[in-house]
């Protein structure tokens, strides 16, 4: 919340780099050694196929962004890099839990209640529980290698959960040779906030024994301090967000072709208050509704050469938490909706995730190469959900004829006038493979392809407990699910590739989700206790290029996907707006991805990415609640926009004294509804972002930066903009500040 008053951080931005290069230019010599502009383009190294291979290699569209970059455009978390990649977009709505969204295959712009439609991994471990995840982890940047982003179903490699494709995390792990150590400090400030933004970051890699054994540690804390106000509370600044986190790995190479991978990674946050809000910088709830995340992994990896082969093995365990309180502003038992006796709700859930995978990948082979592996992952989480209205049960007891005589004892014990709690059990395994054959020196033929044995069960017990007059029901219930599933999810691609530099392809693919419980459903008739699995078959055609010696690189693809037995997030009417799951309808999504990066001079690089979608249903997916009984085919996706655009300009001058560097960032989304049904939109803005960095010695870089310079006010979610309390989320205001990075 705000406590104090700071000068703008833009003017302390524009001081810093000002005073850098006036020192610049008052000195003729500089402890630093002038580096070399470089005129060409550099390519990533990736994991895509769990194999390492140059993204300009792999015959999938695929998006890396190198740690390098990161820390140029002073990324911190997924809202300040992954929208400026083509095909993507962000349901930024509650940090820790918001979801990515690729090529438009999502039913609403909130969270998924089942299994999100992206996979999540760090390191090639999956990070995201089936059913309703309770964390998403935005993994801080910091110290990360890459991100990668594969766009398009990607079930046959890497499983369930990944419909419109996925996102890895790739962090740094201990170098065994070299002795490293860096820190990064931030200081700045956003507009309607009262607090300085902050940021502190350390890493430091030993190796204890060389070329045998490493360690790294990393530890990092960030605060972004909140901007919106809250009159309920009678607090301003009230979205405080707090970010911590601890990585360190180990890395033994007992003897030649062996090596021996620990990774352990802690991150938790704090939201003080929640970023949704009614209007302009306000919103207003009688409580605040403060969030806490966190998720613990741990990993072990054995990479060994047997000769014929190489064989991976990579066994994790991962500790996830969530709680949550939420004011509601609904006329429930007492009909008090604001102050200190309106209703509210704590929800506190835990999820334990233990996966197990092992693959063999040929070597490489100028002609044939092939992939075989197993994976297994167990799934436990529990979630207990309570609704409170203070003053509840001596309401009950005054008004004995309005709830059938029961006392508030039993139908308000504690003033809880409704919960549930729900257990789950998800069991995954599957068998992969994947064939690549050169049949010619320019043509490539991949066939591949995983079965999949998928088992859940469920308990849900719902409390006695009463919402209003006239409904109660004075016993608990209970109810139990159970399903099995199991299938194969092709993929089939055929590459071209006629000379250097030059890649056409053309893949089939499918994914799927796995289903789940309904935990509303002894409720309210009308609700399913249950849902089923869904489905992505995927049809593309690319082109990867590089031209102009390098200088120049194309990545275009075309698409076409085909959803199935959707697994749609919807919400009964009024006054509860119970959420559930249905599978109902199909739909189809249709478009062009294009990314291109220009090395324009040795001074001068321009980057754009740019993605045409039209996302439909393609039969009426019905919905029992909703006007007319459901919505028509032809209806717009939630959150799909039709455009979709990222531009980088940037100048560097790495032989000039301080090394100064700029840069301006755009990107535009288009318009897109944010929900089946709702009239209201998302989308439509323009941001732009503006930074420059001095080098004053080889080891430190000063950078300042102006995100959103026109401070727009975009709105990202407004899911429940046509319930009895309108929320949506924006862009982040006008943020300005400094950061430097030391090495050493």
């Amino acid at each position: 919340m705000r406590k104090t008053t700071l000068m703008g951080a833009a003017s302390l931005s524009a001081c810093a780099i000002a005073a850098g290069l006036s020192l610049g230019v008052a000195t003729s010599a500089s402890a630093q050694t002038a580096a070399a502009p470089v005129t060409e383009l550099d390519a990533l190294i990736v994991t895509a196929t769990k194999r390492n291979e140059s993204v300009r290699d792999v015959a999938i569209p695929i998006s890396a962004v190198s740690g390098a970059d990161l820390q140029k455009i002073n990324a911190n978390s997924l809202a300040d890099y992954i929208v400026r990649l083509p095909g993507v977009t962000f349901n930024d709505y509650q940090p820790g839990i918001s979801e990515v969204v690729v090529r438009g295959i999502s039913a609403t712009t909130y969270h998924e209640q089942g299994q999100t439609t992206t996979g999540y991994y760090l390191n090639e471990v999956v990070v995201v529980e089936p059913g309703f995840p309770i964390g998403i982890p935005d993994v801080d940047t910091f110290d990360l290698d890459r991100v990668e982003v594969l766009r398009g179903p990607q079930g046959t490699l890497f499983g369930s959960s990944t419909l419109g494709g996925l996102v890895n995390y790739v962090a740094k792990t201990a170098n065994t040779s070299q002795y490293q150590a860096a820190a990064s400090g931030l200081l700045g400030t956003t507009k309607n906030a009262g607090q300085a933004n902050y940021a502190i970051k350390a890493m430091v890699n030993i190796p204890i024994v060389e070329d045998k054994l490493g360690v790294r540690l990393t530890g990092l804390q960030r605060f972004d301090a909140g901007f919106l106000d809250n009159p309920g509370t009678k607090e301003d600044g009230v979205n405080d967000f707090r970010t911590r986190g601890l990585r360190g790995s180990l890395v033994f190479t007992p003897a030649e072709g062996t090596k021996l991978t620990f990774l352990s990674a802690y991150q938790d946050s704090l939201l003080d208050d929640q970023t949704y809000l009614s209007h302009d910088y306000v919103r207003n709830t009688a409580r605040a509704e403060p969030q806490e995340t966190d998720f613990w992994l741990n990993s072990l990896r054995l990479d060994q050469d047997v000769g014929f082969a190489d064989l991976t093995l990579l066994g994790s365990t991962n500790h996830k938490t969530n709680t949550t309180t939420y004011s509601y502003p609904y006329a429930y038992v007492t009909g008090v909706t604001t102050g200190s006796g309106s209703a509210y709700s704590t929800g506190a859930a835990k999820a334990d995730i233990d996966t197990f995978e092992g693959r063999l990948a040929s070597k490489e082979d100028d002609r044939l190469k092939w992939l075989i592996g197993a994976s297994y992952m167990r799934a436990k989480k529990s979630s207990a959900d309570r609704i409170y209205q203070p003053g509840a049960a001596a309401y009950i007891n005054a008004h004995p004829g309005d709830f059938g005589g029961y006392s508030g004892s039993v139908l308000a014990p504690n003033d809880a006038i409704y919960g549930y709690i729900s257990d789950t059990l998800n069991k995954d395994f599957g068998i992969f493979g994947e064939v690549s054959y050169k049949f010619t020196p320019q043509w490539e033929i991949t066939v591949g392809g995983r079965y999949y044995d998928t088992k859940n069960t469920a308990t849900i017990t719902n409390a006695a407990g009463s919402l209003g007059a006239g409904s109660y029901s004075p016993t608990a219930s209970s109810f139990g699910t159970s399903q099995k599933e199991d299938g194969f999810t092709p993929k089939v691609t055929l590459a071209f590739r006629p000379q250097k530099g030059v890649m056409a392809y053309a893949t089939y693919s499918r994914g799927f989700r796995v289903g789940g419980p309904n935990p509303n459903a002894a409720i309210l008739a009308g609700i399913p206790t249950s849902y089923g699995s869904d489905t992505v078959d995927n049809y593309e055609a690319g082109l990867k290029t590089t031209l102009l010696e390098n200088r120049l690189s194309l990545d275009i693809s075309v698409f076409h996907l085909k959803w199935k037995d959707i697994q749609a997030r919807l919400f009964t009417a009024a006054p509860y707006y119970y959420s559930y799951v249905t599978n109902a309808g199909s739909a189809k999504v249709d478009g062009v991805e294009f990314a291109g990066q220009f090395k324009v001079s040795q001074h001068i690089a321009f980057s754009n990415s740019t993605t045409y979608q039209e996302a439909k249903l393609t039969t009426m997916l019905p919905d029992s609640f909703a006007v007319g009984g459901g919505y028509a085919a032809g209806t717009t996706l939630p959150g799909s926009s039709k455009w979709s655009t990222s531009n980088t300009l940037s100048f560097e001058f790495p032989e000039v004294s301080l090394q100064p560097t700029f840069e301006v960032a755009h990107r535009y989304l288009s318009k897109a509804p944010v929900a089946f049904g709702n009239p209201n939109t998302r989308g439509n803005f323009n941001i732009f972002d503006l930074r420059a960095s001095i080098a004053p010695t080889d080891k430190i870089r000063v950078l300042g930066f102006v995100n959103n310079f026109t401070n727009e006010y975009g709105i990202l979610n407004a899911p429940f903009t046509d319930q009895a309390a309108p929320a949506y989320s924006i862009v982040r205001p006008r943020t300005a500040g400094v950061r430097v990075d030391v090495t050493f």
